[in-house]
């Protein structure tokens, strides 16, 4: 009977009381009711926020337009809330007030020491929310920082996945993402690329001109517009540096390599057909020859 007062004292879950009063024995009761009450009213809790939250928030992240880089994390968060949620219901459903009100002291008490203690954590958390909310890059976009480069894998709220273009992966904390500069190639539907070629100084510059400009136009992955265009950018010791500038469209890394070696490989065949040479680097040496053999002349004299 002692039990019995101090269960419907501290109100005691539903279960326990019809356990109480189907006869079985309070000390029963009292272990049963409260565990299977928790059980229970977890799965009805877990179920109907699967049912009904998790759709919810899908409809919202598709009403906004995320992709799917940005709905993946959100939708861990939902679940996490969701199980978060049916055990406070569960707790106070089988009649553990006492025992909910004490979790979230200690949770609090914990969360405060775990802050101080995790401060690189959560700074990469925050940046991870920077990226997913400002979208500076997403999944397969190409970026570079700090020397770095290579395709985006992964993005989670701690770290970003960056596979090179040496098949290495490198695991980035998303703060260096965010305080450094990122430079994303790939953010916009157009790059341009630049290219100088080297000619003789004895070479027709207009002529060579023309040949880049039309190689560009020929070329299938190069946009007509914005138009393809030269400029005499270099007089250097042993050539005549013509650059060449040029668009394509819906970049990649592997687009822009293709692109490039194929429009410089078909430059250099019409270089090669009109007779426009493509000097190797030179170097003066006859001043040192010179001074070599004066010191040499001295010392047979001597």
């Amino acid at each position: 009977m002692m039990l019995l007062q101090t269960l419907q004292a501290s109100g005691a879950d539903p279960i326990t009381q019809w356990l109480i009063d189907f006869g079985v024995g309070e000390s029963m009761a009292g272990v049963i009711g409260p565990a299977f009450s928790f059980l229970v009213a977890f799965a009805v809790v877990y179920i109907a926020g699967r049912a009904v939250i998790v759709p919810l928030v899908d409809r919202v992240l598709d009403s906004r337009g995320l992709d799917e880089h940005g709905k993946k994390p959100i939708r861990k968060i939902t679940g996490v809330l969701v199980v978060f949620v049916a055990i406070s219901a569960a707790f106070a459903f089988a009649g553990f007030g006492n025992i909910l009100t004490a979790l979230a002291t200690v949770a609090a008490a914990a969360t405060l020491a775990i802050g101080f203690a995790m401060q690189d954590v959560i700074a990469n958390f925050v940046a991870g929310v920077f990226i997913f909310t400002d979208r500076p890059f997403r999944i397969g976009d190409w970026i570079e920082w700090d020397g770095n480069s290579g395709i985006v894998e992964d993005i989670s709220f701690r770290v970003t996945r960056v596979r090179t273009f040496d098949n290495e992966l490198l695991t980035v904390p998303n703060s260096q993402l965010t305080d450094g500069v990122v430079k994303n190639p790939v953010a916009k539907n157009k790059l341009r690329l630049k290219f100088v070629f080297g000619i003789g100084y004895g070479d027709d510059i207009d002529k060579a001109t023309d040949i880049i400009v039309e190689e560009a136009e020929r070329h299938p992955d190069i946009l007509d517009e914005p138009e393809p265009s030269v400029r005499l950018n270099e007089l250097a010791d042993s050539y005549v540096g013509l650059q060449s500038r040029f668009w394509i469209s819906n970049p990649s890394r592997a687009d822009f390599v293709k692109t490039r070696a194929e429009y410089v490989k078909s430059v250099k065949e019409r270089f090669d057909a009109e007779d426009i040479e493509i000097p190797f680097p030179q170097r003066d040496l006859s001043g040192q020859v010179e001074f070599a053999g004066d010191a040499l002349r001295t010392a047979q004299s001597n």
